[in-house]
């Protein structure tokens, strides 16, 4: 019997609307968690930790905790506060330590977060889908019910645990207008999730001269940036790089020629800005994607443009809206390289040391 291909990854990244809403929901049980690290005044810094994608994962929540906590907050590999704690965090800090894991078995953070137990000024705690796991047992965690998945890369999972963190920092906030955002964006999930299979699908199908791919984003969206990258490289294994935006100027931009898709998440905040350099890279050949809450007559030289909605939300609320379209990416370059992304070359779900 044939090989059939994405038959757990193409389920996944469609389910992602219902991760959200499950994880909103789960979110309610368990606000002891909120009132515990998140709302306490206890930590001078709150430390992200993860492990591939859930490293990007970690930039993304620190940067929204910094936005709408006004509180202190840094992200690091797993293996920094493992191997080189005392270079990432300084020393005679109160310091939340927050695991970030899919499986909660990923050995660095799991040896990470061993790591600081016992350790005056350190608190741990993390954020999984497994009830069950290691981590789960070790620290008290976030659980993010329909982020379990069976495919080895992470694409609901991603998504679902940005939003329950950032739901979580919503409520540790006590911003009703940030949980108001965050509802608005369960509502516009399943049409995005669907427009983005419809438009990745188009865009490879269409564009086979396309042999370079390039993300860009800035503030929350520099780690969806680099997510998006690993995505693509894991399910397909063509050329792909990912840098902020506006340093991609200063000389990752040489690579830029006919044939580069260079996809940039548009954030409102700097949009002005960001558009000057998606238009530099359409005058050098680019097939340029951008990834916005709103079209307009600033983005009408784009190949692509991808739009949200949700223009009067903030742009770290819109951070799980923006990964449908660059998973699906991720998803149909592998089918046309005549790649699995069930099972990506040399990956497992479980990463272990």
């Amino acid at each position: 019997m044939a090989e059939q291909f994405g038959v757990l990854t193409y389920p996944e990244i469609g389910g992602q609307s219902e991760a959200l809403a499950a994880a909103w929901e789960q979110l309610e049980r368990q606000q002891d968690w909120v009132d515990n690290y998140f709302k306490s005044d206890k930590f001078d810094e709150v430390v992200f930790i993860g492990s591939g994608t859930s490293y990007y994962l970690a930039l993304t929540a620190a940067s929204t905790f910094r936005k709408w906590t006004g509180k202190s907050a840094s992200a690091h590999p797993s293996s920094e506060i493992y191997l080189f704690r005392e270079q990432a965090v300084a020393a005679k800090k109160e310091v939340l330590l927050v695991g970030i894991s899919r499986s909660g078995e990923s050995s660095e953070v799991i040896l990470a977060l061993d790591s600081v137990k016992g350790l005056a000024g350190w608190t741990t705690c993390g954020i999984t889908c497994h009830e069950e796991s290691t981590m789960a047992k070790n620290v008290p965690c976030l659980l993010s019910p329909l982020g379990n998945e069976k495919s080895t890369v992470m694409t609901k999972s991603f998504s679902s645990m940005t939003f329950m963190l950032q739901a979580a920092m919503a409520k540790a906030a006590g911003s009703e207008a940030h949980l108001s955002e965050l509802r608005e964006v369960m509502e516009l999930s399943k049409s995005v999730v669907e427009k983005g299979d419809a438009a990745a699908k188009a865009l490879i199908d269409g564009h086979p001269e396309l042999n370079k791919f390039i993300y860009l984003g800035m503030g929350a969206y520099n780690g969806l940036a680099h997510e998006a990258c690993l995505k693509l490289k894991e399910m397909s294994c063509v050329w792909t790089e990912s840098f902020g935006t506006m340093e991609f100027r200063h000389g990752p931009k040489s690579v830029v020629e006919p044939g580069t898709m260079v996809c940039l998440f548009l954030s409102e905040t700097a949009r002005a800005y960001e558009i000057k350099v998606a238009q530099e890279m359409k005058e050098y050949g680019a097939h340029v994607v951008l990834v916005t809450a709103e079209a307009g007559e600033d983005t009408a030289f784009a190949d692509l443009v991808f739009a949200t909605g949700g223009r009067q939300l903030s742009d770290e609320a819109r951070a799980a809206l923006n990964m449908p379209l660059v998973q699906y990416i991720g998803y149909y370059t592998a089918l046309r390289e005549g790649r699995n992304p069930d099972s990506p070359r040399n990956l497992t779900q479980v990463v272990k040391i």
